[in-house]
């Protein structure tokens, strides 16, 4: 006997005058087994409870046919499989320091049951099992707690899984086909990674190396787009230098972009002229009016072109915005223009709910024509030019 025991004892008896409803007792006893791990129990306590409930002669506890059995210890142990009498006291006190049972001596310690002259019980003394049915709200709600975290935890499991077999499959296929980038380095972290695993993890344990792991599948990922975003650019620079050969080269000046004036608004914003997807604005321009993608560049820094395209796709990743919704403006904008689009963004993101939904937005407009860059870039000029000097 405890302290702790005692209180517990008191808080059932309380619970006891609430609880008046017949409840299964085998739903009980499933209810129990699911959650064995919140109260401690072993196997065998669960089969010693199932031994005390297969005496009670009804099919739900109620307190209508009394909640006590009294079963002697031989008995009990022909029924809980023939577990020794040693093992059976010590799984009987865990199911009463679980607070699930209660005992009830008799003066000389034996348990058994006063009848009346009619043969009813009057009174016995054994095994209480009011705890049960007065905990029987209490006992659903863990076991479906406990349920419920299991299939949180298969999923965490299966998701981990689903990302581990993208990484490897990943990881390969750069090898095999020469892709740039340290991949031995990739690979070991990713080795790394799966070795932090322990051999029966919890889910909390998962969760974290699955958020690593989706971090490295991400910069995988962004490693592979980069260097597709690259290529394609080479291959449109390539197409617009066999153009220029064919074009009046003075009408394209490469130190200022072009504009054109809408004819039924003379005082509006100039906007860019569409010079077959090649940039409308010095790279000095858009860096001025968006600073901050610089920081997003190889070594800090965007020197060329093909930095700043470089500094968008990881921009684009920081920014949530999809790998299809910035492909999609590649297609309808050109590389370059879509890369100054995200820098846009990039400076009023602050002010911008849905950098993915944004871009998407202005690549439709772009397709029809609606929206071009200048306005866009001019309006950051402004905010990032002193009032004295804009004039």
């Amino acid at each position: 006997m405890t302290l702790a025991l005692v209180k517990r004892q008191l808080e059932t008896a309380r619970a006891e005058v609430q609880v008046r409803r017949p409840v299964d007792k085998w739903k009980l006893f499933r209810d129990v087994c699911e959650a064995k791990d919140v109260f401690g129990l072993q196997d065998r306590a669960l089969a010693v409870l199932d031994a005390l409930l297969s005496f009670y002669p009804e099919s739900e506890l109620s307190e209508e046919h009394g909640l006590i059995v009294f079963p002697s210890n031989a008995q009990l142990s022909i029924r809980a499989h023939g577990i020794t009498g040693t093992t059976l006291r010590r799984h009987l006190a865990a199911l009463v320091e679980a607070g699930l049972i209660q005992r009830r001596d008799s003066p000389n310690g034996k348990r058994y049951a006063r009848k009346g002259r009619g043969g009813e019980i009057e009174d016995a003394f054994g095994f209480n099992l009011a705890p049960l049915l007065a905990r029987a709200e209490e006992l659903a709600a863990l076991a479906q707690e406990v349920a419920d975290e299991r299939l949180r935890f298969k999923r965490t499991r299966e998701a981990l899984t689903l990302c581990r077999r993208d990484v490897r499959k990943l990881i390969s296929a750069a090898m095999e086909e020469g892709a740039d980038g340290d991949w031995a380095a990739i690979e070991q972290h990713y080795v790394t990674l799966v070795a932090r695993l322990p051999r029966n993890p919890a889910r909390l344990e998962i969760a974290a190396i699955l958020d690593e792991m989706d971090l490295l599948r991400q910069e995988i990922l962004n490693i592979l787009e980069m260097q597709l975003v690259s290529s394609k650019t080479d291959a449109n620079a390539d197409r617009n230098g066999a153009h220029k050969q064919n074009s009046n080269t003075h009408l394209i000046h490469e130190s200022e972009p072009r504009f054109e004036k809408k004819q039924d608004a003379p005082n509006s914003v100039p906007e860019m002229a569409d010079l077959d997807r090649m940039p409308a604005f010095p790279l000095g321009t858009v860096m001025r009016a968006c600073p901050q993608i610089g920081d997003y560049g190889p070594g800090g820094a965007v020197a060329q072109w093909r930095d700043l395209l470089s500094a968008a796709v990881v921009v684009r990743s920081t920014l949530g915005i999809s790998p299809s919704a910035y492909q999609d403006a590649c297609d309808t904008m050109g590389a370059e223009d879509a890369a100054i689009a995200v820098a846009c963004i990039l400076e009023r993101a602050g002010h911008i709910q849905s950098a993915g939904g944004y871009l998407r937005d202005l690549t439709r407009r772009a397709a029809r024509g609606e929206f071009s860059l200048g306005p866009m870039l001019m309006a950051l000029l402004r905010t990032a030019t002193p009032a004295s000097k804009a004039g």
